[in-house]
């Protein structure tokens, strides 16, 4: 035992520890999702971040001391990101075809995510610096942090709202949509996907890509549309209010 807790002082101090904790935990939630049958409510991203806090918050190691680790994993967001556009390529005969429908989707989208984050803060009273941090929820976390220092947001704040609505856009998606009715046709799967990158971004779209290829490909293109739109759009709607 006490041979056990050298090695977990050890381990948890030094940057080997947040790269190993986040592979083995996150291959083990997949293994759970898959084991599932890929129900949404079994989605690997969300136990991941939980079992993670849990296990910091239990051992108290300092965030800092993770992420040191983590951030060899949190490079690869990038390259991720980017590779999304393939799917796309392939289809752009298609997306030529229908730039003009999908440019004003993502504008009506996007509208309403900002929107209706911004009414509902309103409406209950919260303070003007959580409204315009909520108001970002629909951007992927790095420009929404950078969106909302831009307001008046607080940027930290705007990460966690923009994580959260992911997920419980990649957790409630499926059922959302089958409550509505919308097909698993290609027309449909392409709703689908474009509609869960347009509300929940990278979370959203990796989801998408795991159900249908099509719906992550259209949800990849919702999400690099509402990068622009609400980097452009939102603090100048801003600065007229």
């Amino acid at each position: 035992m006490q041979n056990f807790v050298e090695l977990w002082v050890y381990l948890s101090s030094t940057p080997l520890f947040g790269l190993t904790a986040t592979m083995a935990v996150y291959v083990l939630a997949q293994a759970f999702y898959l084991g599932r049958g890929q129900a949404p409510w079994a989605n690997p991203v969300l136990w991941t971040v939980v079992l993670i806090a849990g296990v910091l918050l239990i051992t108290d190691v300092p965030y800092p001391t993770y992420f040191s680790g983590a951030q060899f994993i949190h490079f690869l967001l990038g390259p991720a990101v980017v590779a999304l556009a393939w799917p796309l390529w392939q289809r752009r005969v298609e997306l030529r075809a229908r730039w003009l429908p999908l440019l004003l989707a993502a504008l009506v989208g996007g509208a309403a995510a900002a929107g209706s984050a911004w009414a509902l803060g309103l409406a209950v009273g919260l303070p003007t610096e959580l409204v315009q941090s909520l108001t970002t929820k629909s951007v992927t976390a790095p420009v929404a942090m950078g969106v909302a220092e831009k307001i008046g947001g607080i940027p930290a704040l705007a990460a966690v709202f923009a994580v959260l609505t992911g997920l419980i856009g990649a957790l409630s998606g499926k059922y959302l949509f089958d409550l509505l009715r919308v097909p698993t046709t290609p027309a449909g799967w392409m709703a689908r996907g474009f509609a869960l990158g347009t509300t929940s971004h990278g979370i959203g779209a990796a989801r998408a890509l795991q159900v249908d290829a099509d719906a992550g490909a259209y949800a990849g293109l919702a999400m690099g549309l509402q990068v622009v739109l609400a980097s452009l759009l939102i603090p100048l709607v801003f600065r007229w209010l």
